[in-house]
């Protein structure tokens, strides 16, 4: 399957706990990190919920 990599690029501060927990598993827990993941239809939902928070890193 392809990959797809996201980056945080918005603070967990003030934010629901549930998206606080959507970013631990996409992989991010702090600034600027990089995670790279499957694309499958259950880690696009998650990039979603939390959409405004994340960007996706073109290589």
């Amino acid at each position: 399957m392809a990959k797809v990599k996201i980056k945080q690029v918005g603070s967990p501060i003030r934010r629901p706990a549930e998206q606080r927990k959507t970013l631990v598993g996409l992989g991010l827990n702090k600034m600027h990190r990089v995670s790279e993941l499957e694309d499958t239809p259950e880690v696009r939902g998650m990039i979603n919920k939390v959409h405004h928070l994340v960007e996706v890193v073109e290589d």
